[in-house]
């Protein structure tokens, strides 16, 4: 009996072999386009999973662009993915073919956890009238509060001097500043979402952005990979919670910090901030369901702009302020432009930029340099396209690599190191280059840019007008290399000392 079972079960595993083989092949483009992008040989079912360095992928994709070229594909487990390097295929890319190429790849992880198709937001939303209504929004939210009449400008300002506070009750000793520079800007966003900012020992305050900070690379291991690549495996009870378990509690608090300004809205009142905009919006919109105005989707664009407001715009800052310490004549030059144009008298204005070249080629350099995102968010097809001599079918997900645009050495002088001369020119003025895309480019450019230029111009000059950086004595000098592994990319831990001037 146990024989013949046994003869019986074979027909069925090889069935079942042939069958995942032929469903392997069907998702594999390369199967059936002769113009599909090169790439590496996939294995069954994996794809290209385990031949990928999935803690430094820029890496990996540098050693692949020199084998297959600017446009080269890959096969995350049944997922096709096409990978664009360099300027001119970047900007084409996102720019010349933006309409055809803006849309998200499904990511079920998310989904299963109150994301993605169910819930749109703005950054992982779907390229469609949802996403459309709920950017529109958001960046008339932004222009409004910015000419309100407490504007966005108001609001750094006056975080930069409650940041510059804070550093001085740090001054005795080496610190790490990433800390209070997330505090900083978080109160910012808080301030624009909540109107309201958190004392920097507040408890609450301190656990929230611990709980962020522990989050990174949650999302991007291989086990999320392999989720995403397999969702069946998502619909056992609490799996998504398990896997991604500092990013639930995040969105939890932020659901606590929503019901608790909730209470105080009042809807004869202006807005406040950006929630009672939204809210606003709901009222206006009942019994209409075609409206993206509703409780979901409050609660991922309120997370939209947490996670990806203050995560950037920390890191970048923190970047910033290694550079100084490692470079102390660019640091120099800084502050003399600062005093100069600013002086010891007043706060710094975004007005000031205007005249300040060499302090906005330093900054416009750090983010160069530091290339936080360096893989960008990816984008998905919503149609065959014809690009660069290939045929792209539609949902293949696409991975604009910015690192090929920021470190092109076509395009900059020392790809690889800080250089600020990147961003002058001869007689010293300032000169942006089409290359400088650290907020991607075409219609899914990061949406809080003008913010984020803002906070970094202003923060940056206010805590070099007051204090002095420098590597603490008788430590060793910092890294400038990056946690490859982090995204955003984050600087080695380090420490510093900060002189009031």
């Amino acid at each position: 009996m146990g024989l013949l079972a046994g003869e019986n079960l074979w027909p069925a595993l090889i069935f079942t072999a042939i069958f995942l083989f032929l469903l392997d092949l069907m998702h594999r483009p390369k199967f059936w386009n002769s113009r599909y992008p090169p790439g590496p040989m996939a294995l069954p079912g994996l794809g290209n999973l385990l031949q990928l360095d999935l803690e430094n992928m820029p890496y990996t994709m540098s050693k692949l662009r020199q084998r297959y070229g600017d446009v080269f594909s890959l096969q995350m487990a049944w997922r096709p993915v096409v990978v664009i390097n360099g300027l001119k295929a970047v900007r084409e890319v996102l720019v010349t073919c933006g309409e055809d190429t803006s849309d998200r790849p499904l990511l079920p992880i998310y989904d299963h956890m109150g994301f993605g198709p169910k819930s749109k937001g703005v950054i992982l939303a779907p390229y469609g009238p949802e996403w459309r209504e709920q950017r529109r929004f958001s960046v008339s939210t932004l222009r409004d509060f910015g000419l309100g009449r407490k504007s966005l400008e108001q609001w750094v300002t006056e975080e930069a001097g409650h940041l510059c506070d804070a550093f001085i009750q740090e001054a005795e000793h080496p610190f790490n500043p990433s800390t209070l520079l997330s505090k900083g800007v978080s109160n910012v966003i808080a301030s624009l979402v909540y109107a309201r900012r958190y004392d920097y020992e507040d408890p609450f305050f301190n656990w929230m952005l611990k709980t962020l900070k522990e989050s990174f690379g949650e999302d991007t291991g291989f086990i999320a990979e392999a989720l995403n690549a397999f969702p069946l495996f998502l619909r056992i009870p609490g799996l998504p919670q398990k896997v991604l378990p500092k990013m639930t509690s995040f969105i939890a608090s932020l659901d606590t910090m929503l019901i608790e300004h909730k209470k105080t809205w009042d809807p004869a009142q202006p807005p406040r901030d950006l929630t009672d905009a939204f809210l606003t919006e709901m009222e206006k919109a009942k019994g209409n369901p075609e409206s993206s105005f509703n409780e979901r989707n409050l609660r991922i664009v309120v997370a939209d702009l947490f996670m990806a407001g203050m995560v950037t715009t920390s890191t970048t800052l923190s970047w910033a302020l290694l550079l100084m310490i490692l470079h102390p004549d660019v640091q120099r030059r800084v502050q003399k432009e600062i005093d100069e144009v600013i002086g010891q008298a007043r706060h710094p204005e975004m007005a000031d930029q205007a005249h300040m070249p060499y302090t906005n080629a330093v900054v416009h350099e750090v983010q160069r340099f530091a290339d936080i995102v360096p893989l960008n968010v990816a984008h998905m097809t919503s149609r065959d396209i014809e690009f660069q001599g290939f045929r792209i079918p539609k949902g293949t997900t696409l991975i604009p690599n910015l690192s090929s645009v920021l470190k092109d050495e076509t395009v900059w002088e020392k790809p690889l190191q800080f250089h600020p001369e990147h961003f002058l020119d001869a007689q010293g003025h300032f000169v942006k280059h089409e290359a400088f895309m650290p907020f991607s480019a075409g219609r899914r450019v990061c949406l809080g840019e003008p913010l984020a230029r803002m906070e970094l111009f202003l923060f940056f000059t206010c805590l070099l007008q007051r204090f002095s950086f420098s590597v603490p004595e008788g430590q060793p000098r910092p890294s400038d290399y990056g946690n490859m592994k982090d995204l955003p990319v984050t600087p080695k831990p380090y420490q510093l000392c900060a002189a009031v001037r």
